[in-house]
């Protein structure tokens, strides 16, 4: 009789541009996207929590916090924004997310993944980019 593999919350990455392609599963329900913006130049740091309302439920992404390190046009942080060591730290207006979709180029530094007690990574350490999009879920992957 076979055992039924643990399912762990986690996210799944998979690009726009290569349909049928299999999703990359990252395990682990707490991860930070940081990104620098292409035109000022400025470092945006989002925290996000993996949740399912109950075992079996589909999971969702949960905005905790964001962080901009100053700011600039078109990066204005949210009105309860408080600035710390530089930093600019407010609650997301929206919290929920089904997923989100993240446009890499190559003219630009890709987005970076930190996952807790590692260090940041580019997402390319996961999945290459295609130049166009990719597509960031929380899903259950198998452990």
């Amino acid at each position: 009789m076979g055992t039924t593999p643990l399912l762990v919350l986690g996210i799944c990455l998979s690009l726009q541009g290569a349909p049928g392609q299999q999703a990359v599963f990252v395990p682990g329900d707490r991860f930070t996207l940081a990104w620098t913006h292409s035109i000022e130049r400025v470092r945006w740091e989002e925290d996000y929590e993996v949740q399912a309302a109950a075992p079996g439920a589909e999971p969702v992404l949960h905005a905790v916090m964001s962080r901009v390190r100053g700011s600039a046009a078109g990066m204005e942080p949210g009105p309860d924004a408080v600035l710390r060591d530089g930093w600019y730290h407010y609650r997301p207006a929206q919290r929920e997310h089904a997923e989100l979709w993240l446009t890499r180029s190559a003219y630009t530094a890709d987005y970076e993944l930190c996952l807790p007690g590692a260090a940041c990574r580019p997402l390319a350490a996961w999945l290459p980019s295609d130049g166009w999009r990719t597509r960031l879920m929380p899903c259950r992957g198998g452990r």
